[in-house]
């Protein structure tokens, strides 16, 4: 992939125009650039570490005239550590390797009985309402007056 094609991917997923896909994947370009030009680490969590470290000067042969020697500088190099999440992913994404397929572990809290309620037969219990009273000439319960000794 190359990086129009990684712009036209984002704009189709991130829903974008074209246009403002092309600038992200070029700042992104720029500050990892930059960041790495100034001795930054740039980490993306799960991905990757972009830093830059020195390649050592050495002693190298001149490929036009193999019997000359020449002396190559030091030089500032990029260098890209894959993250746990990535190579994880390009394992399983391997035909014939083994995935580790981990259950799921459900926790459950144990189940607590409620406290029976406990009653005393020489109480009534305390929402229960009074019987009604019934005159002696009709059927029908007359209402007790209310704070009656």
């Amino acid at each position: 992939m190359n990086k129009a094609l990684l712009a036209l991917k984002l704009a189709e997923r991130l829903d974008v125009p074209k246009k403002v896909a092309e600038d992200f994947v070029a700042s992104f370009q720029e500050i990892v650039t930059q960041s790495l030009a100034h001795d930054e680490e740039v980490t993306i969590a799960g991905f990757g570490t972009f830093s830059s470290r020195i390649r050592a000067a050495r002693k190298g042969v001149n490929p036009r005239n193999p019997s000359e020697v020449i002396n190559v500088p030091a030089v500032k190099v990029p260098k890209f550590k894959a993250g746990k999440a990535l190579k994880d992913a390009l394992k399983a994404a391997t035909p014939g390797y083994p995935v580790k397929v981990v259950e799921p572990v459900v926790v459950t809290e144990p189940e607590i009985p409620a406290p029976e309620p406990t009653v005393d037969a020489t109480e009534e219990p305390a929402h229960s309402t009074p019987d009604p009273i019934v005159h002696e000439d009709t059927e029908a319960p007359v209402p007790e007056a209310p704070f009656a000794e």
